[in-house]
């Protein structure tokens, strides 16, 4: 046997106790006649002492970083203990050991704080997993894994797999495709999820469905993004919003308790689509922090007057804020002492072409109840005091201003408000805060085509009392600059998405579960009934055959692991991921084929240029 016990495992009471162990070099200390070693595995480090015979031994066969060695020996008392690892009071006296295997000399340090940069350690990817933090993530990964399985379990849903090779019916963004050798010049696609496979088995009666599955989209990629990632995809039968949103709040619920000994027993709050875009600026709010958003001057459409406004309208004067689309603000606490230097470089901040505005504007409510702003000359204090009650400031607070077109300008606000959460330490890392987001809006209108595209996707039903709508109007358009006032502009969507810390990590939605409502929101998306019947026969057939009402939902799996992780980026928490060019940098993939696999496939490669 290679070992007795792994290197995490010793402890004071195996003293004197003969062991073997097996593992990585992990560093070598000489001090004159002794070596001490320090011996890794994924369980642990345990230090080996080399007494004098067995250094001469060393000196003539030496050890060096990450050779594979197997060693027999007694558990000593260490004399200085190590309080900062668990086996930190023990050692082991080594009788005997034998090299399994040597090592290259490794192309970066293998611990935590390495001397490897993304690229490199990318590339040799299996040297990184052997560093610690890289395994803790690894192991939080598969404990969040074990804590759904469990809950679902516990739930009664059954793990199903379904097919990875399906057909392609590209909605959003591209799939991935995969030629057919028996059938020339036909292809498979890779799934974006297993969607109308998880519809069908509720068709199939298998009302509680689950898998953690690989989904696959051929996208621009980004510190959240990979071109597999996984879900965990979950659908119910005979079910309403309510019961979806109770039943995965106790699956995260689950997951925090089991993962991180968090016991969330707040409730999770509830809030619309359009009040998250009218408080926050964005549909994913981090409401680990208060700072809403008010909007001075409503733009003539999206949403009305609502509370924060100006009574009586924003004050003319000022031509920057007259000329805007939109004027929204949001109160800073206790940084009414800004420098002109801080202001400045928040101006500087909002410029940035990933921010996209042309400048700031401010109002400080000093603590003496006065107020100095950016634009004094246009506007009078008392002005300036309606202003800072419209957006709920008080003394000592700073209001930031920004103006510019509306949906821009809502996003910049957005943005700028998670940017001062976060330098007022208010985005805590390891304070987790749960939000739903529902009444979306069911369709969204695409300028350059004219028509009505799916916010979610083609399944989602309207809430029951929209389909009447959906049913009763066309959904032509007739007057693009008029589509907001279409009867589809108003259609809410039957879905939810949850929010974790500013983040979305699950979606889902009530599905359609009849064939004429399907085909009538297929056919607001611009299909004719032959591309319908191409593209979804099979599901359109399968609700002729006593489809059961249904929803359900999808959870990121690896952006939940990194939120739970304290990472931004869910590379992190995979353990092979792709760059941000989508490429795997140790294998050199995607790579190109031989001809004679190119000659099998029907495939010939036509590049530009």
């Amino acid at each position: 046997m290679y070992r007795t016990h792994t290197c995490g495992v010793l402890r004071i009471q195996d003293v004197q106790t003969e062991v073997t162990l097996a593992g990585w070099v992990q560093t070598i200390r000489k001090f004159g006649a002794i070596t001490f070693v320090d011996l890794r595995d994924r369980y642990g480090i345990t230090q080996l002492l080399f007494g004098e015979e067995l250094n001469h031994r060393l000196e003539q066969q030496p050890l060096g970083r990450e050779f594979v060695v197997q060693i027999r020996g007694t558990v000593l008392e260490r004399s200085n203990k190590n309080p900062n690892i668990p086996t930190g009071e023990i050692e082991i006296q080594v009788l005997n050991y034998t090299v399994l295997n040597s090592s290259a000399v490794p192309p970066f340090t293998i611990q935590d704080d390495t001397d490897g940069g993304d690229d490199l350690r990318m590339k040799y990817r299996y040297l990184d997993l052997r560093r610690n933090m890289v395994k803790h993530n690894l192991e939080l990964r598969y404990a969040v894994n074990r804590s759904a399985r469990n809950y679902l379990h516990e739930n009664g849903f059954m793990d199903i797999e379904t097919p990875f090779l399906i057909k392609s019916t590209p909605e959003g963004a591209r799939d991935f495709v995969v030629p057919s050798r028996m059938n020339a010049g036909q292809f498979y696609a890779l799934p974006q999820s297993p969607q109308t496979f998880k519809q069908l088995l509720m068709v199939s009666g298998y009302d509680r469905y689950y898998q953690i599955v690989k989904c696959f989209r051929d996208e621009d990629l980004r510190a959240d993004r990979q071109p597999e990632f996984t879900q965990i995809d979950c659908e119910m039968s005979f079910v309403e919003q309510e019961d979806i949103l109770r039943m995965f709040e106790g699956l995260i619920r689950r997951i925090f308790k089991d993962v991180k000994a968090i016991d969330y027993t707040d409730p999770v709050e509830k809030i619309s689509w359009e009040n998250a875009m009218w408080r926050y600026g964005n549909d994913k709010p981090d409401i680990r922090f208060g700072m809403p958003v008010v909007n001075y001057k409503f733009p003539p459409h999206v949403f009305p007057a609502k509370q924060g406004a100006l009574s009586h309208g924003l004050p003319g004067g000022f031509k920057v804020f007259e000329e805007a689309e939109t004027v929204v603000a949001i109160s800073v606490p206790r940084c009414s002492d800004y420098s002109r230097k801080q202001t400045d470089e928040l101006t500087e901040w909002v410029k940035r072409p990933q921010i996209g505005m042309s400048g700031l504007a401010f109002i400080k409510c000093n603590p003496d109840g006065t107020f100095k702003s950016s634009f004094d000359k246009f506007y009078s204090e008392t002005q300036l005091k309606d202003l800072a009650t419209a957006a709920e400031a008080k003394a000592g607070d700073l209001i930031l201003i920004l103006a510019g077109r509306e949906e821009r300008t809502r996003k910049a606000i957005s943005e700028l408000r998670l940017e001062m959460g976060k330098r007022l330490g208010l985005r805590k890392e390891y304070e987790f805060k749960l939000l739903w987001v529902v009444d979306f809006p069911l369709f969204e209108y695409d300028p350059g085509e004219n028509r009505w595209i799916a916010r979610h996707h083609p399944f989602t039903s309207p809430k029951p009392s929209d389909i009447s709508i959906m049913i009763n109007n066309s959904p032509v358009i007739d007057h693009p600059e008029k589509y907001l006032e279409h009867p589809y502009a108003n259609i809410k969507a039957n879905a939810y998405d949850m929010v974790l810390n500013g983040n979305e990590i699950g979606g889902g939605s009530i599905r359609i579960f009849q064939r004429g409502l399907q085909e009538k929101m297929f056919a607001a998306l611009g299909m004719s009934r032959e591309e319908a019947l191409h593209k979804f026969g099979f599901l359109l057939g399968a609700f002729e055959y006593g489809a059961p009402p249904h929803g359900g939902i999808a959870f990121g799996f690896d952006r939940l692991c990194a939120i739970l992780g304290g990472s931004e980026s869910i590379r992190d928490f995979i353990a092979f991921p792709k760059n941000n060019s989508g490429r795997d940098v140790m294998l050199d993939a995607p790579a190109t084929i031989d001809d004679q696999q190119l000659e099998e496939l029907h495939i010939r490669i036509n590049l530009p240029g």
